[in-house]
């Protein structure tokens, strides 16, 4: 009996390690998928922003249609190699964190079925572990997206780290971390508490565990939407924060009560309608893109994953 233990308990080590493996791999082939599907909305949502003067497009639907039909249906894709480059291993690092969340909830009882709260512990983790690699790139790209005419202060975004190192240091490169965290992490543990809820849901109406494709788009769909309810507000302030003139703000918190005696509660969730459209679409196929790369991986290396 001690030596079949023993065996299990060195395949469950086995295991854990791959599901880490695993996730990440998935992950990032999630966020693949991710952004296949949301970068047309953001080139419409670009060309809307950007108009001047006379405006170039009716609505929405006129911007699409004109783009294809002057420019080609992948002109819908333009400038997709950056956020491909740069979004990817945060997914994956951010599924990583969530399978080592799970592990470290399953290492008194690794055959327990994990509820939907404590997936979303899990997520928490995985959105500290993104904090480390988004926050210092966002604080360099909000600076770069500030500067409109006149002559640019930086060149591009080596000059920006270039720059706030010789005129604060390390620290002004990580400005805006805690908020980064304040943001990522609730909003990765709803994304990953509402997913895994729905798919609850699913499977007890179906009285299957295997779910459709259709019922991990839908309840992918439900995460992004979790996920951005709580992130748009501190999206806001950490925007804020990490464009303003150095001293401006001791931290994060000091753009609070401004922002909202400015424009009032409406002030923290500017682009919710936007995020919202591309935030179902784009987190549905990251999910299906997730479950397909797991049960590529299975099929390959049979091997349960948590």
């Amino acid at each position: 009996y001690q030596r079949r233990v023993r065996a299990n308990n060195l395949r469950m080590g086995k295991k854990k390690e791959a599901g880490g493996f695993r996730s990440f791999v998935g992950g990032g082939f999630g966020g693949v998928c991710c952004v296949i599907s949301g970068q047309p909305f953001d080139t419409i949502k670009v060309r809307m922003q950007n108009q001047t003067g006379g405006a170039l497009y009716k609505g929405t639907m006129d911007c699409v249609l004109k783009t294809v039909k002057n420019e080609g249906f992948f002109a819908l894709y333009k400038g997709m190699a950056a956020p491909l480059v740069g979004v990817v291993p945060i997914f994956a690092v951010n599924f990583l964190g969530y399978s080592h969340g799970k592990s470290l909830q399953l290492m008194n009882d690794p055959t327990k079925t994990l509820s939907p709260f404590q997936h979303g512990l899990a997520g928490s983790l995985g959105g500290l572990y993104m904090t480390v690699l988004i926050a210092p790139g966002e604080r360099i790209k909000c600076l770069l997206q500030i500067q409109t005419t006149g002559k640019a202060k930086y060149s591009g975004p080596m000059d920006v780290i270039k720059q706030t190192y010789r005129e604060s240091g390390l620290r002004g490169i990580m400005r805006g971390t805690v908020i980064t965290a304040v943001r990522d992490m609730p909003a990765s543990g709803c994304y990953f508490a509402t997913y895994e809820a729905s798919k609850c849901y699913f499977r007890k109406q179906t009285g299957s565990e295997d779910l459709s494709f259709f019922h991990v788009l839908v309840a992918g769909g439900f995460a992004g939407w979790a996920n951005w309810a709580w992130a748009i507000a501190p999206d806001v302030v950490k925007t804020r924060y990490q464009t303003a003139p150095e001293g401006k703000y001791k931290r994060a918190v000091s753009v609070v009560p401004e922002l909202y005696k400015a424009e009032g509660v409406r002030g923290f969730f500017k682009g919710l309608a936007p995020i919202a459209l591309r935030a179902w679409p784009a987190n549905a196929c990251c999910m299906l893109g997730y479950e397909l790369a797991l049960k590529a991986m299975n099929f390959v290396v049979p091997l349960e994953e948590y």
